[in-house]
């Protein structure tokens, strides 16, 4: 069954507009009493019908709805240097997407190879990979934030600083507790400058290492989020 993003949902009715309005009408040709499923990005899980195809919005009764549809008892966060080839850090996010993240926010370090990225594209492969798999929450994209204002603002219970330099580091999965919200820093392919570590450790972020590897930028978030569900099993 087709499945689509909405946030206008108002009781038993629901709203398609723009892409995903034209998605349904143009390109998949769907007609009125075709099933469907809807998400709001926020939880809402609902089964409906189509009532009423326009030119600019389609029409959606809704059959059946769900709350808090695969809600997760712990929250993740992953702070990521983008890349310089912003290709690659769009497929990290489409693939941490599929497998659950709750937020995503662009890292600055004084080593990051690229400081723009475009937000608005961003959450289009977002919500493009939350419906193909079945998610029902939409990651937050945040703005680009630098490695100083994050490390010292961020307030988890849990904050974790993978890196390369020599030190007494362990396992991530190992020192990830079960159910306590993570957030989980990872560096540009340089890796953190020396006084950005320090200056995270002396903030109190745990320093732990993803494997014997050494790994690309956006193959590092998926070990780390990997690490952070396989701890919660």
């Amino acid at each position: 069954m087709h499945r689509f993003y909405t946030t206008d949902i108002f009781g038993a009715e629901a709203t398609l507009t723009g892409e995903e309005s034209r998605h349904c009408a143009q390109v998949l040709r769907m007609r009125v009493g075709e099933e469907l499923i809807l998400v709001d990005g926020k939880g809402g899980y609902y089964n409906g019908v189509l009532t009423d195809i326009g030119k600019r919005e389609c029409k959606v009764a809704i059959r059946e709805a769900q709350q808090e549809y695969g809600k997760r008892p712990f929250r993740v966060h992953l702070a990521v240097a983008p890349t310089k080839n912003m290709a690659r850090w769009e497929w990290m996010l489409e693939k941490a997407t599929e497998v659950g993240v709750d937020q995503l926010t662009p890292l600055l370090c004084k080593r990051s190879e690229r400081v723009n990225v475009r937000l608005d594209r961003l959450e289009k492969i977002a919500v493009s990979a939350m419906k193909q798999s079945g998610q029902a929450y939409l990651p937050v994209i945040a703005e680009p934030m630098t490695f100083s204002d994050m490390v010292t603002r961020a307030a988890y219970p849990q904050r974790f600083i993978p890196h390369l330099l020599p030190g007494v580091k362990t396992s991530l999965a190992l020192n990830c507790e079960p159910e306590k919200d993570v957030l989980i820093l990872i560096g540009p392919e340089g890796d953190f400058t020396p006084e950005e570590i320090e200056q995270a450790l002396s903030l109190g972020y745990q320093p732990v290492t993803l494997g014997t590897p050494t790994l690309r930028t956006e193959t590092a978030g998926l070990i780390a989020l990997a690490a952070v569900h396989f701890a919660n099993k």
